[in-house]
């Protein structure tokens, strides 16, 4: 019988003697909460992302709505962002005080699309947030322009990006903002959460650090109402001990999901374009409307498969007031039909075949 492939492996692998000298360096400190590790992960996050500063806070959904809310958005606003994502990232938006407004994706990046964005404008507008995917770039070049015209503020939700690139920049870049998570799967993963935003705003940055510590200015002084979430010293010293390693990971699922490519080219799956070499494999999901038996026959040789995301965030009951009649038709077909498989650099050429080689001798039903 053949060993099963999970669709995830998060214990440690080759990296486990580095997150093991980590731990080690912050309980041997004594120093958990904003100490020298934090700075030295700051320091370090903000090179590889190709800015000048980071910003660590609790977790990916805390980053963006610290970002919104340092730069002045909240009640009486409107965000644009996508119908397809995590739902955290439009609670983000509410948590910040304002209100997230729905726009379609492109139906083959999957990504929010920049003409729905431009009509959903009205004058409560504030900011678009667009969401970099499973570690494909929106289309930034035309939500730059957007935003430029409309004068809006451009916040990116790159939690599922780490070092990928648009057009060959950094995403995080194009706007005031991009913000991060290190939740354990993604592919720069915490041994539990973990958040960070990257800029090249001085002031927004050190906004952002006086929110998340309660909104001190110093000691026990209070200027403004802040939230406590802040990026402690060992998730930090783990995040560091990953960073080291994260390039080549990346290079690793590239060529993975090259390899997927090839292999389901004849395929009775959709496997959704490249949009842009900078795509960085988060997630290699495929298309078909016959998903749940796909996933049946794929369970059944040992295979794991999960779906991102089954409801798109309009549809989620959370936001059914706040949503109303939106509708979304690309979105919504895309969260019928999608089926991640799994990718992640631990996994071998042959694992891959074999996942390949399943889906490929499975056929719709008739």
């Amino acid at each position: 019988m053949t060993d099963p492939i999970p669709f995830l492996a998060l214990t440690p692998g080759d990296d486990a003697d580095a997150i093991r000298g980590a731990i080690d360096r912050v309980v041997s400190r004594g120093w958990f909460i904003l100490g020298p590790e934090l700075e030295a992960f700051e320091s370090e996050f903000a090179a590889a992302s190709g800015v000048s500063h980071a910003v660590g806070v609790g977790n990916g959904t805390d980053a963006i709505a610290l970002t919104l809310r340092a730069l002045g958005i909240g009640a009486g606003d409107e965000v644009i962002t996508s119908p397809l994502s995590a739902a955290f990232s439009a609670m983000a938006i509410a948590m910040a005080g304002a209100t997230p407004v729905f726009a379609d994706i492109d139906p083959t990046r999957l990504t929010l699309d920049p003409e729905a964005t431009a009509a959903a404008i009205t004058p409560r507008t504030a900011a678009i947030l667009p969401v970099h995917l499973y570690g494909q770039p929106a289309d930034m070049a035309a939500f730059a322009a957007v935003a430029r015209r409309h004068n809006l503020a451009l916040v990116e939700d790159a939690c599922q990006a780490h070092l990928a690139t648009c057009a060959g920049r950094p995403v995080g870049t194009f706007g005031a903002a991009g913000a991060f998570s290190f939740y354990p799967t993604k592919n720069l993963g915490a041994l539990g959460d973990g958040g960070a935003i990257i800029t090249n705003d001085r002031a927004l940055a050190d906004r952002v650090r006086r929110l998340r510590n309660g909104g001190q200015a110093a000691v026990y002084e209070h200027i403004e109402l802040g939230v406590n979430s802040r990026l402690d010293e060992m998730q930090a010293a783990i995040l560091r001990a990953r960073l080291a390693q994260l390039a080549d990971a990346t290079t690793r699922r590239r060529a993975l999901a090259a390899r997927y490519r090839a292999a389901l080219s004849s395929a009775s799956v959709q496997v959704p374009p490249e949009r842009d070499p900078g795509h960085v494999y988060h997630l290699f999901p495929v298309r078909t409307p016959d998903r749940e038996t796909l996933r049946k026959v794929l369970q059944e040789t040992g295979i794991g498969t999960l779906i991102h995301y089954p409801i798109p965030i309009h549809r989620q009951p959370a936001f059914a007031a706040i949503a109303g009649g939106t509708t979304c038709p690309e979105a919504e077909r895309a969260c019928r039909e999608l089926c991640s498989l799994p990718l992640y650099p631990r996994l071998t050429d042959r694992e891959v075949d074999r996942v390949a080689e399943a889906v490929r001798a499975w056929r719709p039903p008739a």
